[in-house]
């Protein structure tokens, strides 16, 4: 609740876009899904903080509420701002603690993959400094909105008797192997939402050169660099940097054995 930052997007000053960077802007298929689910979210996790007995802890739910619905109005600016074509069909979903649980998992699966995305993306200047420095705030709130679902999962599950690491592991596993398979239900339907072909060539100078070793490690790299500016005796999200790191070591393991068979191919006698 300290790190709460107070601001109206409406009253950000919207850059200019150049014809590029709006065709690149409009090119990109997540608005409509992202729109529906940061407005569903600020409305359930609204109604769920009610319900919460514990007064401290509801005003950090209420907090964290009032930050996912502005996300969501910081798309529709851009989206009117942008004229981007989005038609949202914003679900309504019970005010519930499972419905938070699946939330707040499927959060911590997108931002680390999210992290990584935006640091490449400013790097390569797929957008202009001016529109992607007014989402480093979004990109910030994640990060801390996933610090507080982890420590609120596990005081949680304390406070219902789950005590111990044990214990808690059982319930993480199953909500992280769910929250994986609706985002490859959600990336399914991304691809069948898309009604016509992308264009490619907008994205041709951003994508040469990118490999997935370079991905993983921007985010990692990222993702390490936002935990570290929590307090050291909060918990962090472990299990998806997890992962992320034995895959890196798989393609980097993969990657150093094809480079020494093609120079041990090349430096053969013919």
């Amino acid at each position: 609740m300290e790190s709460h930052e107070s601001y109206d997007p409406a009253a950000w000053a919207w850059p200019q876009l150049d014809d590029l960077s709006l065709a690149r802007l409009r090119a990109v298929p997540i608005w409509t899904l992202a729109l529906e689910v940061e407005l569903g979210a600020g409305e359930m996790l609204g109604k769920f903080a009610a319900k919460e007995p514990d007064p401290l802890v509801r005003e950090a739910l209420e907090l964290q509420g009032f930050e996912e619905d502005r996300h969501g109005r910081i798309l529709s600016c851009m989206i009117e701002r942008y004229g981007l074509i989005v038609k949202p069909d914003v679900p309504k979903q019970n005010p519930t603690r499972g419905a938070f649980i699946d939330f707040g998992y499927n959060e911590c699966v997108d931002s680390v993959a999210g992290f990584g995305i935006f640091r490449l993306a400013c790097d390569a200047r797929v957008f202009p400094v001016a529109l992607t420095s007014l989402f480093q705030r979004v990109i910030e709130e994640e990060a801390r909105h996933i610090v507080f679902f982890v420590n609120w999962i596990a005081w949680d599950r304390t406070r219902r008797g789950l005590r111990g690491p044990i214990l808690q592991a059982i319930p993480v596993l199953y909500s992280y192997a769910a929250a994986i398979g609706r985002r490859i239900k959600g990336g399914a339907r991304l691809q069948s939402d898309q009604t016509e072909e992308q264009p490619l060539d907008l994205f041709a100078d951003v994508v040469n050169g990118l490999t997935l070793a370079k991905f993983l490690r921007a985010c990692i790299g990222e993702n390490d660099r936002y935990m570290a500016a929590f307090d050291p005796r909060l918990i962090r999200p472990r299990l998806i940097p997890a992962l992320i790191r034995v895959a890196l070591a798989i393609v980097e393991a993969i990657d150093f054995l094809q480079a020494a068979f093609s120079k041990s191919a090349r430096q053969s006698p013919t």
